[in-house]
């Protein structure tokens, strides 16, 4: 039994590898398909800026939306002045581009799995690891009346992971 290539196909073997290799390792750096299968455990302390201690000012549990998310996100002020996002006991999926936010609890779409459109949304940062306590400094300007509302969220696929409403400590 022989196998007969195409002349076309022999002609341009060269060609179609040189062309074909980057697009491959593109698309590999672009997903990052190893991610669905590493885990990476952080446990980082509650940042102490002076001998007193943060006092909380928010918090919240998650509830899973697209995937299994569970923990509690609490906001803490520092006694020096500026507040931090604080995820502890946080477990959830992995995945490339997932981001922690703060949402509007009012907002519909973060009750829904896959979000139509832009987020209302103030990206807190890129998420350290998909479980473990973890620590995340909120910008100076950030309303927590108006955003209170942690949010689990893969801004590739615009999909809420999942989202924890923050309410007083």
């Amino acid at each position: 039994m022989t196998i007969h290539l195409s002349p076309w196909l022999l002609q341009r073997k060269w060609m179609l590898l040189a062309v074909g290799l980057p697009v491959l390792i593109v698309l590999w750096w672009a997903f990052r398909p190893e991610k669905l299968w590493i885990d990476e455990k952080v446990n980082e302390p509650a940042p102490f800026a002076t001998s007193s201690d943060p006092q909380p000012i928010l918090t919240g549990r998650f509830e899973a939306k697209a995937e299994p998310t569970s923990g509690r996100a609490t906001i803490y002020k520092k006694p020096g002045g500026g507040e931090y996002l604080r995820l502890s006991d946080f477990t959830t999926s992995n995945g490339p581009d997932v981001h922690i936010v703060l949402a509007r609890s009012v907002d519909l779409s973060i009750g829904q799995k896959v979000v139509d459109g832009a987020l209302d949304s103030i990206d807190v940062g890129t998420l350290n690891t998909n479980g473990a306590d973890q620590n995340y400094d909120l910008p100076a300007a950030t309303d927590l009346n108006k955003y209170d509302a942690a949010v689990v969220y893969r801004q590739r696929s615009h999909t809420v992971l999942g989202f924890a409403k923050l309410e007083p400590f």
